[in-house]
C-alpha cells in the first residue's frame, strides 16, 4: 500500500467516524415542544405569541437569590444606625417594630417619657400644640440669649418648663392625638422604600443578564399559536423561564419558571398556563 493510499483511507476513517459521531450526539439530545396559552377571566385561553422563553440549567428563582445575596440590603438596625437624626430616636426606632413615623396610629405608642426624652418627638408635640389649638399649654421662659449671660437662670427655667410640660401631657393625654403628622420631616420610611425599591430594580436587571450568560441552554419565541420548539439540549433537568417578563392577555399577567426533565429522542411537551405560572395577578 502506497504512503499516499495509507493517508488517503486513513482521513476517510477519520471523516467518517467524526461523523458517526456527531449523528449519535445528535440522536442522544433532546427537545422541547412548547405550547403557551393564558386565560383571562371569564374569556377562553389565548396563545402568548411571539413571546421569548429560554431554557435554564438553573431555577430562575435560584439566580434571583444568586444576584440578590451580591447585594445586600442593610438589616434594619444598619439602616437606623446611618439614619440622620438623634441618638433617642435611633434608640426608640430600634426597640420598636415600625419605620414609618407618620401611618395612622403611631401616636398610641408614644408615651411621655417619649416625648419628653426623644428630640424630634418634643419638637412635633409642640408644633401639633402650638398656635392656641391648646389652651394651658405652658410656654418657656428661659432666653437663648440667657444661656452664656446667665446660664443659671437659663437652666432653672428651662428645668421648669420641661416639668410642666410633662406634667400637663400626664394630665392631658389626648394633647399627644395626631402628633405624628408633624414627623414627616424625620419620617425614615421613604428612605427604606427608596432603598429597597433600587435593590429590586438592580436585581430586575441583572438577574436575566446573569442567567442567559451563565445558565442558557436554549431560547425560542412562539408563534402566533403560541408554540415554540427549543431543539439541542443534552438530556437532564432544566427549567422553562420568561426571565421574570410578564405574558398579559386580559386581567392576567404572568410568568413562568418552570422545571422540565428533558430526554434523549422524542420531545419534551411542556404546557404553560395559569396553572404553572410563577405569578398570577
Amino acid at each position: 500500500m502506497s504512503r499516499m493510499r495509507y493517508c488517503f483511507l486513513l482521513l476517510s476513517a477519520l471523516i467518517a467516524s467524526a461523523l458517526l459521531s456527531g449523528s449519535l450526539a445528535a440522536q442522544g439530545n433532546g427537545s422541547i415542544d412548547l405550547s403557551v396559552r393564558i386565560t383571562p377571566t371569564g374569556a377562553r385561553p389565548e396563545p402568548v405569541r411571539q413571546f421569548d422563553f429560554y431554557v435554564l440549567t438553573k431555577s430562575y428563582a435560584d439566580i434571583v437569590n444568586e444576584v440578590s445575596g451580591q447585594d445586600i440590603l442593610p438589616s434594619r438596625d444598619e439602616f437606623i444606625d446611618k439614619l440622620k437624626c438623634s441618638p433617642e430616636l435611633k434608640a426608640w426606632l430600634k426597640v420598636h417594630d415600625i419605620i414609618d413615623l407618620t401611618s395612622p396610629d403611631t401616636d398610641q405608642l408614644f408615651t411621655v417619657n417619649d416625648i419628653m426624652k426623644v428630640p424630634e418627638f418634643f419638637a412635633a408635640y409642640q408644633r401639633s400644640n402650638a398656635g392656641g389649638v391648646t389652651k394651658g399649654l405652658p410656654q418657656p421662659k428661659y432666653r437663648d440669649s440667657e444661656k452664656d449671660s446667665n446660664p443659671d437662670k437659663y437652666q432653672k427655667q428651662k428645668e421648669e418648663y420641661l416639668e410642666a410640660t410633662r406634667k400637663f401631657i400626664e394630665t392631658h393625654p389626648s394633647t399627644i392625638q395626631g402628633m405624628e403628622l408633624e414627623l414627616a420631616a424625620v419620617n425614615p420610611k421613604p428612605a427604606w422604600d427608596s432603598l429597597h425599591v433600587e435593590h429590586k430594580r438592580k436585581i430586575a436587571q441583572a438577574a436575566p443578564e446573569i442567567a442567559q450568560v451563565k445558565y442558557l441552554a436554549g431560547k425560542a419565541e412562539t408563534d402566533l399559536d403560541g408554540h415554540a420548539i427549543i431543539t439541542g439540549l443534552r438530556p437532564g433537568n432544566y427549567w422553562v423561564s420568561s426571565l421574570g417578563m410578564d405574558a398579559a392577555s386580559g386581567d392576567r399577567r404572568l410568568t413562568w419558571d418552570v422545571p422540565v426533565i428533558v430526554r434523549p429522542g422524542a420531545p419534551t411537551h411542556v404546557d404553560l398556563s395559569n396553572l404553572n405560572a410563577a405569578n398570577n395577578h
